[in-house]
């Protein structure tokens, strides 16, 4: 493994694209065929949770460069089963209906939670289960990546509830089509700059880190942190700079299935 921080920026850069691109597809072309196929395709993707965090657990004990790319592998690994589980509607929330038009207020935001409330817990299992793990350990960097990504879903979830001027809903899967009903698009809110302070600080921080260190393994995980903390800055302020950010995955995705996209298919 290269000591390279650049190096180590490219690749999470990478692994960022590569992997939305891969589970993307996956759900598109459970879309496609329909029946249980969303079922068989998060059961199927159970080696991806097995191995991030059978990665994470021999990471742990190991501060080297090496060590430092399998604990942010691996955490990006279990995110991804998880994200897997969410976009093939296995593991969403209990409520599957559209939102009810007018509704504002709290009762619009706990209706909107109920859609993704099983999710919302398996991320913070998982991320408790790496907070315990990680424990004492010399190398916490799946515990940081992990945190990260959190931290950034749940600032553009907040921002797509409360409103933001440009909402993409190209990649949204067939059995989640409901959520769009959920988002508002329209002027920012307060939520907006909020998220963006708190994930430049957050990016400056690792950046800091990054630049000051004079330890290889150190120097490559905080790499890794400052292009995922970027990466998470670039997604929120694509809710408001029209740029065709699709045009990254969707030349490798086949056409959605209008007629699968037109059923419902809250069951099985």
């Amino acid at each position: 493994m290269s000591d390279a921080p650049w190096i180590a920026a490219v690749s999470a850069v990478f692994i960022w694209w590569f992997s939305t691109g891969a589970i993307l597809l996956v759900v598109r072309l459970a879309d496609r065929v329909g029946a249980r196929a969303h079922l068989w395709a998060t059961l199927a993707g159970l080696p991806l949770l097995i191995g991030g965090a059978a990665l994470v657990m021999t990471s742990l004990d190991t501060h080297t460069t090496a060590g430092v790319y399998a604990a942010f592998v691996g955490a990006l690994a279990i995110w991804g089963w998880i994200e897997l589980a969410f976009l093939t509607g296995m593991v969403t929330g209990p409520m599957r209906d559209d939102c009810t038009p007018g509704l504002t207020g709290w009762a619009r935001f706990e209706r909107a939670f109920g859609t993704v409330a099983w999710h919302e817990l398996a991320l913070v299992l998982g991320l408790l289960t790496l907070v315990l793990a990680s424990d004492g350990a010399v190398n916490r960097v799946a515990l940081a990546t992990y945190m990260v990504l959190f931290l950034a879903r749940i600032c553009a979830k907040l921002n797509l509830f409360f409103g933001v001027p440009r909402i993409n809903t190209e990649f949204v899967p067939a059995r989640l089509r409901h959520l769009t009903t959920y988002f508002r698009r329209g002027p920012v809110t307060a939520a907006f700059p909020l998220a963006i302070t708190v994930l430049t600080v957050l990016f400056a921080v690792c950046a800091e880190r990054l630049w000051t260190t004079d330890v290889p393994a150190t120097a490559t995980g905080f790499a890794l942190l400052t292009a995922l903390a970027g990466l998470a800055l670039l997604e929120h302020w694509l809710m408001v700079v029209p740029l065709p950010d699709a045009k990254l995955w969707r030349w490798m995705l086949p056409r959605p299935n209008t007629d699968a996209e037109s059923e419902t298919t809250h069951g099985f």
